[in-house]
């Protein structure tokens, strides 16, 4: 009885540790952009102290699925952005509308060390004359990323020009920048993943938006599914005028392994 006893809590404590296992390497696969995963992340960005007054909140969730093809060699991203403008005509409210969609193509090789991909960016200007820019846009992306250890370092860059779209608009010249750097302990994880944004339309004292902070994460389960979640604070160190203080980021992000598709 003893040795059935001895057999069951040793079973219990390999299964256990496997399943630790498995869990750490989902973690820093949902912290790869370019990772053969399937993702549905939920991103929501708030922003406080807006506008001439400095006391308005605008609000944006992106709903950005992610989508590996051809044995995770092609990953796809889409942003579906839901805005919550403040509206200015009213001392208080919101102007609720869709964004512009952004869609982006990453080819990745197989590599050693070093994972990297590079592919075209797209905007569809889906976000109306108060949500979206009202031009296509397109251009290049790059990320690349490293893995060593309990680590997860590396940044996405992107650049789109305005192509095509409503003449009475202004042009587009925008560049998207988030460095990301992820410390794994383990039942949760450190992250730093400000979004630099420049508008290089802008004149020179509003070209930038550099926020600087720092969240934390965690693997969770409802039932089977996997979701990686992680809240972020983030000071706006350089903006343009009337924008944000700073920013609450949440995520959800839901994820698919191979294996459960």
């Amino acid at each position: 009885m003893t040795g059935k006893l001895l057999l069951i809590l040793f079973l219990f404590s390999c299964t256990s540790l496997l399943a630790q296992k498995n869990d750490a390497a989902l973690t820093k696969a949902a912290q790869n952009p370019i990772a053969n995963l399937v993702s549905i992340p939920f991103q929501n960005n708030t922003n406080f102290n807006m506008g001439p007054m400095g006391d308005r909140t605008q609000n944006v969730l992106n709903i950005q699925p992610v989508i590996p093809l051809y044995n995770g060699r092609l990953i796809t991203r889409t942003i579906f952005p839901l805005v919550w403008n403040p509206d200015y005509t009213q001392n208080s409210g919101t102007d609720f509308g869709f964004g512009d969609i952004v869609f982006t193509a990453f080819y990745s090789p197989e590599s050693k060390g070093l994972t990297w991909g590079v592919g075209p960016v797209v905007s569809i200007p889906t976000g109306g004359d108060t949500h979206g820019s009202g031009k296509w846009g397109l251009g290049p992306s790059i990320v690349a990323l490293a893995m060593p250890d309990k680590w997860v370092i590396g940044g996405l860059i992107n650049n789109i020009w305005s192509i095509a779209g409503d003449e009475n608009r202004a042009n587009v010249n925008f560049m998207t920048f988030q460095p990301f750097i992820n410390y794994n302990f383990p039942d949760f994880y450190l992250t730093f993943s400000p979004i630099i944004t420049a508008n290089w339309e802008a004149d020179s004292d509003n070209q930038w938006t550099v926020p600087l902070g720092i969240g934390a994460g965690k693997l969770i389960r409802l039932g089977k599914l996997p979701v990686n979640v992680n809240v972020s604070y983030f000071n706006n160190v350089v903006k343009p005028d009337n924008y944000a203080d700073w920013t609450l980021r949440i995520l959800a992000a839901i994820l698919l392994p191979a294996k459960m598709l």
